[in-house]
């Protein structure tokens, strides 16, 4: 068997509007769909630009508090131009948590925490570099 392509990751969040808000007001991420599951959880699917791949975000109060382990689970995205996203962060005051970090290979990177704890990087990579 081989697979032929990841279409989304679901991460379980607790506030479903204040994550939204996060992806759509911080990063500029659209949302595609809202809808209920069957079994009562409430998903949203999130476009991210440039990817085919979706976030989709469920909330399932019934199944208990939503418990981040530290280091376990981030996202991360390529941005253009990381002093002016920085200076975008600091305007929304969203703090960033690590960084900036220079890589050997040359890309800068951040931090920032997304609702519940999840980790977003944030990497500007020098032109022609390769995606890893």
């Amino acid at each position: 068997m081989k697979v032929k392509r990841l279409l989304h990751t679901r991460m379980r969040v607790s506030d479903m509007d204040q994550t939204i808000t996060f992806y759509q007001h911080v990063l500029g991420l659209e949302v595609l769909e809202r809808k209920v599951s069957p079994r009562g959880s409430h998903l949203a699917f999130l476009a991210v630009p440039n990817s085919e791949e979706l976030i989709e975000l469920c909330s399932f109060p019934a199944s208990g508090p939503v418990t981040v382990q530290e280091d376990l689970v981030h996202l991360a995205f390529e941005v253009d131009n990381l002093d002016q996203t920085i200076e975008e962060l600091t305007a929304k005051k969203v703090p960033i948590t690590d960084g900036p970090t220079q890589s050997s290979s040359g890309s800068r990177f951040i931090f920032i925490d997304a609702p519940d704890g999840y980790e977003v990087e944030l990497i500007e990579r020098p032109p022609g570099t390769a995606v890893v």
